[in-house]
């Protein structure tokens, strides 16, 4: 029987597995608590047939982080409100939209699994005979569709100021260094975007409980160098002090629209949902649906929506892109071992395929497109 849903609740709803997709039409559903800022209620249902599928063969593998993963159940999930529509993405409108723009997404590795995401969202409408292009170039990486004249950018700015982790392909490093009051090489590369949506959390989150990070005031150059250790997240709101005052002074609030995306969750403990940890995410294929489920730390977005709060007092808009909640419940999204991996395997490694798991990035398609639905929603109607 179908529960009666209330304001405040979710309703999710698939065809009872994968295994019963074509033989069965059966749904179920369950009742999951929701509290998001412009969703009341929201629906997860079988999806259409994944938007990458009219890419050429050569786009589909960038495409598809994940390789070798048989089981297709993930991309089968869409969120869309309950009691209305979420606008059903159309890339030609998209690029329409995009017109003689620049969109720039500006932060780490999630923030390119949705620029990812997007461009094979957008270029699966573009003829192979129309001029588009993916120029790559240091830290930055452009798609642009010249008939349109627009271009889809990602800059890589993990921790959003300048620091020693700026290099887009070596920056992991064993201690993080933020400098507090150096953001403009990163600024130079986005100041002139129409839209950006930047994102940074996971790289201020404790690998360990000891984990800390250096914060440099001034420089060597002048002889006023200074280090100080602080806290992960004391470093966070550093670069956020920084990040809101560079765009209050500089933005030209008349032709940019500023994002920031809510926290990306990473389902590396698998007692949150009854399974057994030293798992992690593998092996899982499907959505938790746990009633009222909520693991995802949302401090560092209360704290991220605190400092744009100030920007639209100075009447500077940030929108958030609630993505959290609705993440958090996709422990079946994630790529696990099925990935491209950048260094051989050890062999304690491969005796343990849950140690080199990825529980934190997202196979596409997948979660990524629900996201950049969201954001499509926002440009086109809000």
């Amino acid at each position: 029987m179908k529960p009666e849903a209330n304001p405040k609740m979710t309703i999710l709803s698939s065809p009872v597995g994968l295994r019963s997709i074509i033989n069965s039409l059966v749904a179920f559903s369950i009742i999951v608590q929701m509290a998001a800022e412009h969703h009341e209620q929201l629906r997860v249902t079988e999806a259409p047939v994944p938007l990458t599928a009219e890419l050429p063969d050569a786009r589909k593998e960038e495409c598809n982080w994940s390789t070798g993963r048989k089981d297709v159940m993930y991309q089968h999930w869409r969120w869309q409100p309950y009691g209305c529509d979420l606008p059903r993405f159309n890339a030609t409108r998209l690029l329409e939209k995009l017109r003689n723009k620049r969109l720039v997404f500006v932060g780490d590795s999630l923030n390119r699994n949705q620029w990812v995401s997007l461009v094979c969202m957008v270029e699966a409408s573009i003829p192979d005979n129309r001029l588009k292009m993916r120029v790559f170039n240091g830290s930055l990486i452009s798609f642009k569709a010249f008939e349109y004249n627009a271009t889809v950018d990602f800059y890589w700015s993990p921790l959003l100021v300048e620091s020693n982790s700026d290099d887009p392909i070596v920056h992991r490093v064993e201690y993080r260094i933020i400098r507090a009051d150096r953001i403009e090489k990163h600024a130079n590369a986005w100041r002139d975007a129409d839209i950006i949506i930047f994102n940074s959390y996971v790289w201020w989150r404790k690998h360990k409980a000891d984990m800390r990070m250096k914060v440099m005031y001034g420089s060597f150059e002048n002889g006023d160098a200074r280090l100080e250790e602080v806290e992960m997240v004391d470093g966070f709101e550093i670069a956020l002090k920084k990040l809101t005052e560079w765009l209050s002074e500089n933005i030209d609030k008349n032709k940019t629209r500023i994002f920031f995306a809510g926290s990306s969750p990473t389902h590396s403990w698998a007692s949150n949902w009854g399974g057994v940890d030293r798992n992690k995410c593998l092996n899982e294929t499907e959505p938790i649906y746990k009633v009222g489920y909520k693991e995802a730390d949302y401090s560092m977005m209360e704290k991220a929506m605190s400092y744009f709060g100030t920007l639209e007092q100075k009447g500077i808009r940030v929108d958030i892109l609630n993505i959290t909640e609705l993440s958090d419940y996709r422990k079946d999204g994630h790529p696990t071992v099925f990935r491209k991996q950048f260094a051989p395997l050890t062999k304690e490694q491969m005796a343990s395929p849950a140690s080199y798991a990825d529980c934190t990035h997202w196979c596409l398609p997948g979660v990524p497109d629900v996201w950049n639905e969201f954001l499509y929603g926002y440009l086109m109607y809000k």
